[in-house]
């Protein structure tokens, strides 16, 4: 792992920090290997419930590091790039997004593979690739998949930079907060707590019915729910609130270290 990337624990949340404050947290092909890394590991980690991505310095993340970019480069750059950009839609866990300052570019498709995100009211946004002749190619899917297609194409074209009331207006972000980090902690803590099982259950419902036909997704729906509600969390949550107690998931007390 290199320095441009730090982690830690607060209880089953993992903290995830980009930490190339001197660029703006730009994404160069190490670091996105390392995020990816770090991802999948935490995907696997049975005491993680939870992720909190954050970045180190005044900004989020201002996007591919250019000074790396060459035509020998760019094929090693896009496959780190591709595996980055399409995480969320391979995560099993919930990822908060804690955004202060700029989040450009790929820094913007790190925000749309995020299930909830946290932004200081002057946060700004922007598909700004189209302004040095390149297309969010491979963060285009992510943010279409949350915004609309009509939407993201309207950011990449005109490569307009936003504010962060309108991201939380366009659904890109879910709060604005003063002190990001230490609100997205909280939903994440919050998160981290919840049932695995049914956590796990919901992600790869949302995953699995995106693009399909709406009988098609109503028998996945049936299916995963008849799944939930044969688990052992779900008895547990239904007692618990039958007996007006906080729930101690069965899923969670397997998933702690010993």
């Amino acid at each position: 792992m290199s320095e441009s990337l730090e982690t830690s624990r607060d209880g089953r949340v993992l903290r995830v920090v980009l930490n190339r404050p001197e660029k703006r947290n730009a994404l160069n092909a190490q670091l996105c290997r390392d995020l990816v890394r770090t991802f999948e590991d935490a995907f696997r980690d049975d005491a993680a419930g939870a992720i909190l991505l954050a970045g180190n310095g005044k900004h989020f993340c201002a996007g591919m590091d250019l000074s790396e970019v060459s035509a020998a480069t760019a094929p090693e750059i896009s496959a780190a790039q591709e595996q980055l950009f399409t995480i969320g839609a391979r995560a099993d866990k919930p990822i908060v997004a804690a955004v202060a300052g700029a989040s450009l570019g790929g820094g913007m498709g790190l925000v749309g593979n995020c299930h909830i995100v946290v932004a200081h009211p002057e946060a700004t946004f922007g598909l700004t690739e189209i302004r040095i002749g390149l297309w969010p190619f491979l963060v285009f899917r992510a943010l279409a998949a949350g915004l609309g297609e009509r939407r993201v194409l309207e950011l990449a074209l005109t490569g307009r930079i936003f504010p962060a009331s309108q991201a939380k207006e366009m659904g890109l972000v879910q709060e604005l907060a003063a002190d990001p980090q230490m609100r997205a902690a909280e939903i994440a803590r919050s998160l981290a707590d919840s049932s695995p099982t049914t956590i796990r259950s919901g992600l790869a419902f949302a995953r699995e019915v995106r693009g399909r036909d709406w009988i098609t997704a109503g028998e996945i729906a049936r299916r995963a729910r008849d799944a939930v509600f044969e688990s052992a969390d779900f008895a547990e949550g239904l007692a618990s609130f039958r007996e007006k107690r906080s729930p101690r998931w069965p899923s969670l007390s397997q998933e702690e270290p010993h």
